[in-house]
């Protein structure tokens, strides 16, 4: 498969979680503080190559795919590289610096449910929500036993994998799987024809 139709493949199943994450924090009215970026600061965080392969091959595709591989491999903070920390003084204040190529851990995260070890579905969310909106979290893992549907972890990882194998069943630091990344789409493009030029990106030209 292309590198073209894996992002395509990709792009779609983003589309439909975010779809369902929709409806499940419509329904349990759960949210984020603005502003928060406590999770993207977590610096043991993993992740797989082809969650952020959207984001590779958008690099690529705007030239600066070869130069924020440089970048990441002089890039000693553990913390995501695609964070932004907009105060000084509190890490915990940011946010994504290209959100709609964030991976799926990060979508996930939140608003996604994993089993515990009584194969039980339980909300994965941060401390936060858990503390401030306690009664929405309980609530939330309530309905979810009671049938509520919630996108779970594993389904959405094993459905990601389907689309590259390798891939997608590599676990390495986050910042470890968007050098990775970089790297997949550098390779198959070294010999190979440039991709034609993203619908968005042309609109911007010809403005």
């Amino acid at each position: 498969m292309s590198i073209e139709r894996k992002v395509q493949e990709i792009e779609l199943l983003f589309d439909k979680l975010e779809t369902e994450l929709t409806t499940f924090t419509s329904k349990t009215h759960l949210f984020c503080n603005a502003g928060c970026g406590k999770c993207c600061t977590n610096p043991t965080m993993e992740a797989s190559p082809l969650e952020f392969l959207p984001w590779a091959f958008h690099l690529f595709k705007i030239g600066e795919a070869e130069n924020t591989l440089e970048k990441l491999n002089n890039h000693s903070n553990p913390i995501c590289y695609n964070y932004n920390q907009t105060s000084e003084i509190n890490l915990h204040l940011g946010s994504c610096s290209t959100y709609k190529y964030r991976g799926l851990v990060c979508r996930l995260f939140g608003y996604g449910a994993a089993r515990d070890k009584f194969a039980q579905l339980r909300l994965a969310t941060c401390s936060i929500i858990k503390d401030e909106q306690t009664n929405k979290y309980n609530a939330a893992n309530e309905a979810i036993n009671n049938g509520l549907y919630v996108p779970v972890f594993t389904d959405y990882y094993m459905n990601l994998s389907q689309i590259d194998f390798r891939l997608g069943n590599t676990y390495v630091h986050i910042n470890k799987a968007l050098q990775m990344a970089l790297e997949e789409v550098l390779h198959y493009y070294a010999y190979r024809e440039f991709p034609e030029e993203e619908e968005e990106e042309e609109e911007e030209e010809n403005k």
